[in-house]
Order: C-alpha cells, then structure tokens, then sequence
C-alpha cells in the first residue's frame, strides 16, 4: 500500500468511527426522548364529554273514557358537561349537571317535576398510582320557585312557595384525600370541609321541625356549619354495552351533631336505544333532619332525545 495513502485511510477511519459513534448516541438519544414522550402521553391527558337531552310525555282521553284519566303534558330538558385534565401529578375535574322538567294536567297549571343545578370542581395533587390530595368547591341548587300544593275541603286549592334559585344552595369546601382504585371510581375523605346552606329569598318559610328554613333561620339568608368528616363516593361507568350507571353518595356529619349525618345519593341509569334515543330512570334519596325528620325519596322514568359530543 502506498505510505501516502495510509495517513488518509486512517484519518477516514477514525472519522467513520466517530460518526458511527455520533449515529449511535443520537439513536440513543432519540429512542430516550420517545420513550420520554409516549411516558408523557399515558400521564397527560384532557378528556371531555358533553350531553344535551329532551324528552316530551303526553296523554289524552276522549270525554267518553270510562277508565277515566286527566290528560297531560311533561317536558323535561337536560344538560351535562364533564372536563378531566392530567399533567403529570396534577389533575383538574369539573362536573356540571343540569335538569328541568314541567307537567301540566288538565284544569292545572304547569307544575315543576325536576329541577337540579349541580357544579363540582377539583384539583388533585398524585402521591401515589391510587392516592392523591384534592382540594374542591361543589353547589347544588335548583333553577324555578317550588310550591306545595294543598286542597282546602273540595275546591279550595292554595299554594305555598317553598323553594327557588338559591334558597336553598348548598355551597361546599373541602380539602382531603382521594382514592381511585380504576377511573371510572373514586372516594374523597374531607375531615375538613365547609358547607353554607343559603336561602336567598327572605320571603321564604318552611315549616321544618327546628322552625328554620332548611336550617337557616328565618329572616336570615346563610348558616354556615363545620364538618367532622364529609365523605363522597363517585362512580360512573357502562356496566353493559349502551347502559350506563352513574351515582353519587355524600355523607356529612358536622361538629354541631356528629352522629346524625346528612346523606344524599343521586343516581341515573342510561340506557341508549340508538345514537339519538335513550331511556332514562333516575332516583335521588335524602336524609336530612333540616329538611324533614324522615327519608325523602324521588324517581323520574323517561324517554327521549339524547345527543353526546
């Protein structure tokens, strides 16, 4: 081989090993930075849904039906949101619901048969696959004036106002700690949480057994209470194909009266007929002693319009 030659193949040699080395360490660094990104993926996430939903009910009889009847009119319109966000150990939740629904029968006015204003929002702190801290305000309210209606003798019929929009809400602070064993279910521990229970209208007067609207006490619009613990139990999920389960459970026990708990569950079953058809049965019970000294119940079965996006 030609001695002059030699110094040029050497330095091409080291040159090829040192691009080879180069190709190498950015293929490195390139499958680092994938492997970093797509680990980025899985832990940031933004995720949301929205539902808009109608149904009408309607029943006529001609003036010779011997089973008897009262014809009648129902609307009812419903809207949900629900937006969840993760970025690394922080996450953001908020969960708004609303519903509305009127009846009219025939020789009555139109009289509320639904009527629900729910807004929930959380940030989550991660300290584990399963745990994490949260902090969250949440109202529950309702949008129109609720009446009770009473018959004096035969055709005497009075109505007493007995709620409306913000009277009552219930306004509520808490900070704790979250478990999530699976996405579709959580359950929040809040030793320290504040509830305002607010009746705007001063007009207004329930007869309850402490004498107070729904706790407040007449002429006043806020009564404010402290929390031992508050617990809240979520679950959302299609526990069949098109058929889905959603609840919520709260639990509140106050300093004031540790041992009677308030406690209320909301739950709706959804089952989709088609893209734009849907099924609906609904129930919420209450115990709430400054409400009433028993449980109160509601359910509603519907069906009709539902559009999700």
């Amino acid at each position: 081989m030609n001695l002059q030659l030699k110094p040029v193949l050497l330095a091409c040699a080291i040159f090829m090993s040192a691009a080879l080395a180069g190709h190498a360490q950015n293929t490195v660094d390139l499958t680092n930075a994938i492997n970093a990104a797509r680990f980025k993926a899985a832990k940031d996430t933004v995720w949301k849904k929205m539902e808009f939903g109608a149904n009408l009910n309607q029943g006529s009889f001609s003036s010779n039906w011997t089973g008897g009847g009262v014809n009648s009119v129902a609307v009812g319109l419903m809207f949900n949101a629900l937006s969840e966000r993760k970025q690394g150990k922080n996450a953001w939740r908020n969960d708004f619901q609303s519903q509305y629904g009127v009846v009219r029968n025939k020789g009555q006015q139109s009289r509320k048969n639904l009527d629900r204003i729910f807004f929930d929002t959380k940030y989550n702190r991660e300290l584990s696959h399963k745990w994490s801290l949260f902090a969250n305000l949440n109202l529950l309210s309702q949008f129109a004036p609720g009446y009770d209606y009473q018959t004096i003798g035969d055709s005497i019929s009075i109505k007493r106002k007995v709620s409306g929009l913000f009277s009552p809400a219930y306004l509520t602070e808490a900070v704790g700690i979250e478990f999530r064993p699976v996405p579709y279910f959580f359950l929040d521990f809040a030793p320290g949480a504040l509830r305002q229970t607010i009746v705007a209208d001063k007009d207004l007067y329930v007869n309850t057994p402490d004498q107070k609207n729904y706790g407040v006490p007449i002429g006043k619009t806020v009564r404010t209470e402290a929390a031992l613990i508050q617990l809240v139990a979520n679950f959302d999920k299609d526990i069949a194909k098109n058929v889905n389960l959603k609840f919520r459970y709260l639990m509140y026990s106050s300093f004031r009266d540790p041992l009677n708990a308030d406690q209320r569950l909301d739950a709706m079953l959804t089952a989709k007929i088609n893209k734009y058809v849907n099924v609906n049965l609904g129930a919420i019970l209450v115990y709430d002693e400054d409400q009433s000294d028993r449980i109160q119940f509601a359910q509603a079965l519907s069906i009709g319009f539902l559009y999700s996006f």
